[in-house]
């Protein structure tokens, strides 16, 4: 696994070598060569082992512990941390079903799919959205689960009464780069938005310790807040006049949660679909409701 990691990072400097060579921005995946080249990207698992990212501080999505309890993964490049949660159980559905090892590496949110395009790993499968930008950078494989939009706050706050996004005031966050914070809490009027937090733990943490009114985040997210800090109370608006307003393809695409690969590695991305297609939402449902239940309470 190790030799793996060295050779992809390896191939990922050579790569931002060349593209700086050609004047490309760093970051941004080359637009040349042919249809037959961009076809033959590598599945990735030739070797029998599927490298998957996350952050490994996104629970229930996963999470680190420090032993390898209820199932966890060694993290590779974290040395004497596992990884858990949901993305975990069902990377390890996905790895068993197709005779892979798995090979899971802790990555922060905003290097995930630079690292996915640049073949640093395999996959991501880390709670992300399936949204229609993501789609130009990465192929997604999917969904594995469907998530609904919603907002946290202090059951003690004025906002816990609020049966509305229109009835929401105060300042508020989610995490960075994500629809929370780009498109549902523009909709909410009366917020103040503040800086978009790096990660959820850190926007949870500003909701408890005061520094938002209210933060905006998918049902699995909150619900593992609400384990982790009771006295949080979940608003849902969805199925209501008061929810967030997206068309149904502009819903559809955020509430889906897909695992991204490589542009082109349709090898990859039917291996897991072929996994994933097998599964029912009520599959994902109590495959969540067990990943909440073992969530650490410190996360």
């Amino acid at each position: 696994m190790m030799k793996k990691k060295l050779f992809a990072l390896s191939c990922a400097a050579l790569m931002t070598m060349s593209l700086a060579a050609c004047g490309s921005p760093a970051g941004t995946p080359s637009s040349g060569g042919s249809a037959a080249e961009n076809n033959a990207t590598s599945s990735g698992v030739e070797d029998g082992v599927l490298t998957v990212a996350m952050e490994c501080a996104y629970a229930p999505y996963n999470w680190t512990q420090n032993n390898d309890s209820n199932g966890a993964v060694p993290i590779s490049n974290v040395s004497g941390s596992y990884a858990n949660g949901y993305d975990v159980m069902i990377a390890k559905k996905i790895c068993e079903a197709n005779g892979w090892e798995l090979e899971i590496i802790q990555s922060d949110w905003g290097s995930l799919v630079p690292g996915v395009q640049s073949g640093t790993y395999d996959a991501v499968i880390a709670g992300q959205s399936m949204t229609a930008d993501r789609s130009k950078e990465v192929d997604f494989a999917g969904p594995y689960y469907y998530a609904t939009m919603v907002c946290v706050t202090k059951a003690d706050s004025p906002n816990a009464s609020a049966t509305s996004i229109d009835e929401l005031s105060g300042t508020a966050t989610a995490q960075e780069s994500t629809i929370w914070y780009n498109k549902c809490l523009p909709q909410i009027k009366g917020a103040d938005i503040q800086t978009a937090a790096e990660s959820a733990p850190a926007m949870l943490m500003a909701l408890e310790t005061g520094t938002v009114d209210f933060v905006c985040t998918d049902m699995p997210t909150a619900q593992g807040a609400v384990r982790a800090y009771p006295d949080l109370k979940i608003l849902d608006f969805s199925g209501t006049d008061g929810d967030f307003q997206f068309t149904d393809e502009e819903r559809a695409e955020n509430v889906n949660i897909g695992v991204s690969v490589k542009k082109g590695n349709t090898v990859l991305k039917d291996a897991i679909d072929s996994i994933l297609s097998t599964m029912t939402a009520d599959d994902f449902n109590a495959l969540m409701d067990e990943a909440i239940s073992i969530q650490p309470l410190s996360e």
